[in-house]
């Protein structure tokens, strides 16, 4: 039988369209930065390692990184569209996020009742899909991605996850126990949980934290026999499997044989069992009557404990928590998020998938709790944000975290007394415009560095002008520089600028006209820009969020004589294939109308 490549993948309308992002330049804003007024922790010191030897070992890079790591000051928060944040932020952070929490918008709700069934189901999981595979590229090897999603949409999701991080790479579900009363009204079952699909980007690259273990799980330790080894618990020795070699009868002190349950036997072979009896590591009750046990010391037991699959909201908070955490910091805001997440929930993702000083990006920030978290943590962050809340909530809050005004949350869980700070970018206007007479332009808000920068995302290069030497704007490699103008290259500037490069090295060249043939500068490749780029991107296009506002509405029905509800086919394949670049074009103009092959 012939061998089939073919895989099992989701399918949905308009999958196949995808946008051609353009990769945008950011700029800070430096009256919207803050940091804090002076250091709280400095590097050479040892209060942070201190307060990080009670955590697990594999939590902490060493107690000499924490004391390395100091106040985190070049965490970042952007203004604007995620899905064109991401794409800014992939030329520098691709593969270097170490841990991702993202809580996108569920695609719920009554507002769905007046669209077409599927529809929204279809531009969903196509917006979803565009941005899971940049925040793929952003994670290192060792990477991982927390999604958190309801059960409308986690079957969706989750097939979608495994075809984007290949399902080798899923590492778990997890069920959070988001509140414990039932809704009352609530019209069949009242949800009280929501999942968070766990991926990593390689999991045999994948370090798995353990957490920190807790007062509670230590009391469960004793010492009824008086060990000298201190303190332990005791375990099933027997395993859920016959093995004939280890299934033995085995005599009790009381003078009674056990054997293991059908279908069970015991974990280890005769030999080692007589070597625990030997030493003291077997337990048979207070009579030495009872099924032999394995006793596990705490002096002997691993640092922190595995994570389950099942987070109660005693442990790692409620909806209801978040909301007083909120409450606590913005007491005079009647619009507390409905949703929020509590800093105990993202505090337990970022202690299972990162290490002091890792980065940690959320592109979905809502109220910043994601960032408060990894700030207090000894994480440096990234937060992306369209929403006015980005100003009104997210900033207020991180400046309180910095100023080490927030008591709430993990405050004192983790010893937090403020310090460091943060970046605030807004996304810049899309390079190309129209001018008055229709005709493609460099858009005027650019100025030199900008448009630099701009070319460079563009062109695959790195923004990395140099001072002493005014053609090298960016570089791919150690020979391989760019540079861009607005400037007309003549062939006296073409020849200086060749002699200057040398034979050694080469040059791109961007500028707004040029006056000779370059192809006799072997070293030199020229660009007329804007038309080297007009192809690369959809230009002007703002708004990729995922909106609902942005679904076609269903028409009115049409009732045939014997009542069924009809909807003419031809509009209603109309509707249902303006997704992506075409919907885009559907609803707003491409300033460039390239012929793509497609009939009019």
């Amino acid at each position: 039988m012939a061998k089939s490549n073919a895989r099992l993948e989701l399918t949905w309308i308009g999958k196949e369209n995808r946008p051609k992002l353009e990769p945008r330049v950011l700029i800070e804003d430096a009256s919207k930065s803050y940091h804090a007024k002076y250091r709280v922790r400095t590097k050479g010191t040892a209060d942070d390692a201190n307060a990080r030897r009670s955590e697990p070992e594999n939590l902490r890079q060493s107690a000499q990184s924490a004391v390395d790591t100091g106040d985190l000051f070049d965490n970042r928060l952007i203004f604007g569209d995620n899905l064109l944040a991401l794409k800014a932020l992939e030329q520098e952070f691709t593969g270097k996020i170490k841990c991702i929490y993202i809580d996108p918008p569920y695609n719920t709700g009554s507002a769905f009742e007046h669209y077409d069934d599927g529809i929204e189901h279809s531009l969903w999981l196509s917006l979803m899909r565009d941005r899971l595979e940049i925040l793929r590229s952003l994670l290192r090897k060792d990477g991982v991605i927390f999604m958190q999603i309801d059960d409308r949409e986690f079957a969706y999701l989750k097939v979608l996850a495994d075809e984007m991080f290949g399902r080798q790479n899923f590492l778990g579900t997890i069920v959070w126990q988001k509140r414990i009363s039932p809704d009352p009204d609530s019209k069949f079952i009242s949800g009280t949980h929501d999942y968070l699909l766990y991926y990593a980007k390689e999991a045999r690259e994948c370090q798995f934290n353990r957490l920190q273990r807790t007062e509670e799980q230590d009391a469960r330790y004793e010492n009824p026999d008086n060990d000298p080894r201190g303190v332990w618990t005791s375990s099933d020795l027997t395993r859920r499997e016959y093995r004939e070699h280890d299934f033995y009868p085995i005599k009790l002190p009381s003078g009674r044989e056990v054997l293991p349950a059908h279908g069970r036997s015991w974990s280890v072979p005769k030999d080692r069992f007589a070597q625990m009896v030997a030493d003291n590591r077997i337990w048979f009750g207070h009579r030495g009557d009872s099924m032999p046990r394995r006793k596990r010391f705490l002096s002997e037991v691993r640092q922190g404990v595995v994570s389950t699959s099942w987070w109660n909201g005693e442990d790692v908070g409620k909806n209801e928590d978040a909301k007083r955490e909120l409450k606590a910091l913005f007491p005079d805001d009647p619009n507390i998020f409905a949703t929020p997440k509590p800093e105990k929930l993202i505090k337990r993702c970022i202690e299972l998938g990162s290490n002091p000083g890792d980065w940690v990006l959320d592109s979905f920030a809502g109220s910043g709790t994601t960032g408060a978290v990894a700030q207090k943590m000894g994480r440096r962050w990234i937060m992306v944000e369209l929403g006015e809340h980005c100003h009104t909530h997210i900033i207020p809050r991180m400046k309180k975290v910095i100023d080490g005004q927030d008591p709430g949350g993990i405050t004192e869980a983790v010893n937090w007394k403020g310090g460091g700070g943060f970046r605030y970018y807004r996304l810049a206007p899309s390079l190309i415009v129209k001018d008055q007479w229709d005709n493609p332009v460099i858009n005027p808000e650019f100025n030199a560095a900008m448009l630099a920068e701009a070319m460079c995302k563009l062109e695959g290069f790195t923004f990395e002008p140099n001072a002493e030497v005014y053609w090298q704007h960016g570089r791919s490699s150690e020979a391989d520089f760019i540079y861009v103008t607005t400037q007309t290259m003549t062939h006296d500037i073409l020849a200086k600028i060749s002699d200057e490069v040398g034979p050694n090295r080469s040059l791109l060249i961007c500028c707004s006209a040029f006056r000779s043939d370059a192809r006799q500068f072997e070293n030199l490749t020229v660009k007329k820009i804007p038309k080297a780029v007009l192809k690369k991107c959809e230009w002007g296009h703002d708004d990729y969020s995922l909106e609902i506002k942005n679904l076609p509405v269903r028409e009115p029905a049409e009732v045939t004589a014997d009542g069924a509800d009809e909807r003419r086919l031809d509009d209603r394949e109309k509707k249902v294939r303006r997704f992506g670049k075409a919907k885009a074009e559907a609803q707003e103009p491409m300033l460039f109308n390239v012929d793509d092959g497609r009939p009019a």
